[in-house]
């Protein structure tokens, strides 16, 4: 058959179809001349439509939301203002009422739904933040409990009608009238009114509070949830989203004109570090165990846990055993990973939810640059995806010579539930040792105790104390190996926040857990261990912030001290927790925060690794040189 009877053959075929279409299209433009009033309502209708099945779909009864609409009405019509302003700007522009409405349908049944199941999952809420992470929009579902519901079918169906309907009755605007030109501008305004809203707090502030949205302060994820059931969802998402473009980082005051004599007023005197590492320079391997928390603090749970934790009293019976103060809950892990690799606090930095983010691409002062010029041999390892949170990219600048995420084991790699086995990272860190011919300083950020917890033979709190059980009997044995090893070596492990867990109706509802009595959530038990005598009486018996523990450790090993890290060892004393979670009335300490300021947005005044080894410029400041 040659090329011009396959045509006519197609077009056979087609034209059944394209004659139907024609139809179709047809008696839908009958119906917009046909059915005006139902049009102009349908288009009227709209937007609070949308407002109530997007609030049906993140876990409202029809009589919640009815209860809801009585009790914030002012909310209600804040929330139905916002999306018929977005609606009008799609109208405006797009012209087909259908269109217009299936674009934003989309768009915030879409944010509802990642609501319904973010919420479920983990007990926190969306917020504007999250939608950084959409490009690890896989792993992201996999963490999630995704659960499709009778109640979500039928709200989705039921907007799905709504379109449906809108779609043959065909409301447009008409196009003699209203053509692009004149449509387009006015679109366009009416879309950017949102956006200066949601960015702009001084104009949003004074239209929150008239409309009767919940403004206060939230500095956990306790009263952010105290919030949300305040605003109900859409005013939550907008109210939250203007919060991160609040006042934000200050920075410090006179910093600009004269950086040098701003920071070296907080410095400490220059330590003489003749006599360093006297004990010789010990391996240094940090373990910052993912979601793993110990909930014997809580004493009606006992009968529950059992004998979870023997293997983590086995560890702490060789080593020493305290507290720190982390710096999230539930998710985030970027943020202790930032304290503990930088020696810095997050509420310096205005308590991002992804500090990695703010970073500047330039050589980093870390701690394990410290290490690094003290001749050690530096690792991270992640068993888990090295482009979640741009690890890959940004920790590249960390000043580690090996990184080692999934695919890079040297070891055989086995899974415990749905991640690789905690025991696979501590077999690889025996061998990076084994293997190097200087002393070795590893962090690592385990993945195993990840959720979802749905895997397991219990409940989702019994399977996670079963991966809890299986980490604690890893690291005492472990520890075991280490006694014998001929090098010496110190561990830190520490969890990096309590575990995702369910919302409603999880473990933390069923303790009664509210704002009033968080903190506890906050308060992570970390193991320091040894296997060459070092003098455990100095260590800190109270708690402190987890961005201290680097310079515990530092003290401990007795290792060189610049004016920055003698600084931070003296504020230790001073202020042993910084921590806006923890405890959110605390005051500004101005010489942490004009540190961090420093460090990790300023010109590096203060002393780090980076004046030995080099670097302190950003990426395009190296690219203006070049070019001159």
């Amino acid at each position: 058959m040659n090329i011009k009877a396959q045509f006519t053959r197609c077009k056979e075929l087609v034209s059944p179809l394209t004659t139907k279409i024609n139809q179709l299209n047809a008696w839908r433009t009958k119906n917009t001349v046909r059915y005006p009033m139902t049009n102009l309502f349908l288009m009227i209708l709209f937007p609070f439509f949308l407002v109530c099945m997007s609030e049906l779909t993140v876990n409202k009864y029809p009589s919640k939301l009815v209860l809801f609409i009585a009790e914030h009405p002012g909310i209600m019509l804040f929330d139905v203002l916002i999306i018929g302003l977005i609606f009008l700007g799609f109208l405006l522009i797009l012209r087909r009422g259908w269109l217009a409405m299936l674009a934003e349908a989309f768009g915030v049944m879409a944010l509802s739904i990642a609501e319904l199941f973010k919420y479920g999952t983990n007990g926190n809420h969306l917020m504007i933040p999250d939608m950084m992470l959409t490009g690890n929009i896989i792993s992201l579902t996999g963490f999630a409990y995704i659960k499709i519901t009778v109640r979500l079918v039928i709200t989705v169906l039921i907007v799905i009608a709504y379109l449906a309907a809108a779609f043959l009755l065909n409301p447009q605007l008409n196009r003699k009238k209203f053509r692009l030109p004149v449509r387009l501008l006015p679109g366009l305004l009416s879309l950017a009114a949102v956006v200066f809203l949601v960015v702009t707090p001084s104009v949003a502030q004074p239209v929150y509070k008239a409309f009767g949205l919940d403004t206060k302060a939230a500095d956990n994820t306790f009263i952010l949830n105290e919030k949300y059931d305040n605003n109900g969802f859409i005013a939550f998402f907008v109210q939250t989203g203007t919060e991160g473009f609040g006042e934000g980082l200050i920075e410090p005051e006179n910093y600009e004109e004269d950086s040098v004599s701003t920071i070296d007023g907080y410095l400490a005197d220059p330590v003489d570090d003749a006599e360093t590492f006297e004990n010789g320079k010990p391996n240094v391997i940090v373990i910052m165990s993912e979601s793993y928390a110990d909930f014997r603090v809580f004493e009606e749970l006992e009968e529950t846990i059992g004998d979870t934790y023997d293997g983590l009293d086995e560890a702490a019976s060789m080593g020493w055993q305290s507290t720190a103060v982390a710096p999230t809950y539930a998710s985030y892990t970027v943020r202790t990973e930032f304290e503990l690799m930088f020696g810095l606090p997050v509420k310096s930095l205005d308590d991002p939810s992804m500090p990695n983010r703010v970073l500047l691409d330039r050589a980093q002062p870390t701690v394990p640059a410290y290490y690094k010029t003290w001749g050690y041999n530096t690792a991270y390892i992640h068993p888990y995806l090295a482009s979640f949170y741009g690890r890959n990219r940004i920790y590249a600048n960390f000043g580690y010579d090996t990184m080692i995420f999934d695919t890079d084991f040297t070891v055989p790699v086995e899974y415990f539930g749905t991640y690789i086995d905690d025991n696979t990272i501590l077999n690889q860190i025996e061998v990076l040792m084994e293997e190097s011919e200087e002393p070795m300083f590893i962090y690592t950020t385990t993945m195993q105790n990840h959720q979802p917890y749905d895997q397991g033979d219990g409940d989702e709190f019994d399977n996670y104390l079963d991966w809890v059980e299986h980490t604690s009997d890893g690291l005492a044995d472990f520890l075991g190996r280490m006694e014998s090893f001929d090098e010496p070596t110190v561990v830190l492990f520490i969890g990096d926040h309590f575990p995702s867990l369910r919302g409603d109706d999880g473990i933390y509802a069923q303790l009664g857990i509210t704002s009033e009595n968080c903190d506890t959530l906050y308060e992570q038990k970390y193991i320091l261990w040894n296997n060459f005598g070092l003098d455990e009486s100095g260590l800190p018996e109270e708690k402190v912030s987890v961005f201290y523990l680097p310079y515990v450790i530092m003290d401990w090993i007795d290792a060189p001290r610049d004016a920055f890290t003698q600084t931070m060892m003296n504020e230790m004393k001073v202020t042993p927790v910084y921590s806006t979670n923890y405890n959110p009335k605390q005051a500004a300490n101005e010489k942490l925060d004009a540190l961090t300021y420093d460090h990790i947005l300023g010109d590096i005044v203060a002393p780090s690794a980076l004046d030995i080894l080099g670097g302190k410029e950003t990426a395009s400041e190296v690219q203006e040189k070049d070019d001159n």
